[in-house]
């Protein structure tokens, strides 16, 4: 398989977005999160993703930047004024930086509302774990039951100091 090479600018999703949306986290998720979500017990929630997705692009102070390149949308970042609340890489594209240029766009904007940006992430997602680790966020202590079945824990993370420590 050929890598792709180039990565489109971010730009603002629309309304016009939200299948491919859903298809770019069915396609993360079943690379990255199996191990949780069975898909032979708990298949993606494909029209309750999709739902999400149209309620979040209509939601009044949320952002969500998305990138295109080959297959087609490649990453998307969502955040609201203090929070991080969706990412996620194609998996064509793990490894090259993209997750983390995404977060880097999602935590200037939160900086610059006077924020210290946090996330959930779920605890058995080591892969994303590892990631924000090596970006300097920490583990908050904070827990949470993700709203998906088998309903696994999310534990939130806060980003102190700069961008990159």
């Amino acid at each position: 398989m050929t890598r792709p090479s180039r990565l489109g600018p971010f730009r603002a999703a629309t309304a016009s977005d939200a299948e491919a949306l859903r298809d770019l986290e069915q396609a993360a998720n079943l690379a990255a999160l199996g191990h949780v979500f069975d898909p032979r017990e708990y298949p993606f929630p494909a029209a309750g993703v999709l739902d999400r997705w149209r309620a979040v692009l209509e939601e009044e102070g949320v952002t969500v930047d998305v990138a295109e390149g080959p297959p087609g949308l490649v990453v998307f970042a969502a955040h609201d004024r203090t929070t991080l609340r969706h990412l996620a890489v194609h998996p064509e594209w793990w490894g090259r930086g993209v997750a983390s240029a995404a977060i880097d766009r999602a935590v200037t904007r939160i900086r610059a509302g006077g924020a210290t940006p946090r996330l959930w992430c779920l605890d058995a997602n080591q892969r994303a774990m590892a990631l924000y680790r090596r970006l300097g966020w920490e583990v908050s202590g904070a827990q949470r039951r993700a709203e998906w079945p088998p309903y696994p824990t999310e534990i939130e993370m806060v980003l102190r100091g700069s961008n990159r420590e």
